[in-house]
């Protein structure tokens, strides 16, 4: 069975992601620092049928995150697929947001997106096949001065994608971006849209991949 592993998987685009996998065959682990959370989605995901399972990682620490892929790896073989949707969503200016708040922030929203990656693409190498979706961000194109840390985090996430794509295709790895450039609530038809939209990057044949989508489309 194929392997998707969501990090920082949440109420909205994370469980619709996944589910969206989950109707295609393929065994589901959900990861967050909210073990509670992570494990009602994942309790959702079972009562309807589809195999999941719930691990804890703070995504902000690239030595969980490279644990936690080594943990999967070892317990199903393989990681087939690998989204990244973890992010701290804080509406603050530069003049309002502490320090510490802003590093932590960037830990998420950019820095464990490179440390899962880092950790995926020699398993996925080794494989000669994979893909990589990140969850991206109107931010990345239009930045907030109200949501400033998302907005660089994004940035980030589109930058590592498009930065990346040639060198990890000829490695058989697709590394892809959804950029949302709406508000998406839980299960909204918004959350379902993007999550079609990663099933789709994951779905192009190898001569037609493409590195980044938006939502809604331009």
């Amino acid at each position: 069975m194929k392997v998707f592993l969501g990090i920082g998987s949440g109420p909205g685009m994370g469980i619709a992601t996944a589910e969206r996998f989950a109707k295609e065959g393929f065994k589901i682990i959900l990861a967050s620092r909210n073990a509670e959370n992570t494990g009602k989605l994942v309790a959702e995901l079972n009562s309807k049928g589809y195999q999941a399972e719930a691990k804890v990682v703070d995504a902000s620490d690239a030595n969980q995150v490279a644990a936690l892929i080594a943990a999967v790896k070892n317990q199903e073989g393989n990681i087939d697929v690998l989204h990244y949707n973890a992010a701290n969503l804080r509406q603050a200016t530069i003049a309002s947001q502490a320090n510490d708040t802003f590093n932590s922030d960037l830990a998420v929203n950019i820095g464990g997106a490179l440390s899962a990656i880092k950790a995926v693409v020699p398993l996925m190498t080794e494989a000669k096949s994979g893909s990589i979706l990140l969850t991206g961000g109107g931010f990345a194109l239009y930045p907030s001065p109200d949501y400033l840390s998302l907005s660089i985090g994004k940035a980030g996430i589109r930058a590592l994608t498009l930065g990346l794509f040639e060198n990890l295709k000829e490695q058989n790895i697709h590394i892809a971006t959804v950029t949302v450039a709406t508000f998406v609530n839980p299960g909204s038809k918004e959350s379902h849209d993007v999550a079609e939209q990663f099933w789709t990057l994951h779905a192009q044949p190898a001569g037609q991949w493409t590195a980044e989508a938006m939502y809604p489309a331009s």
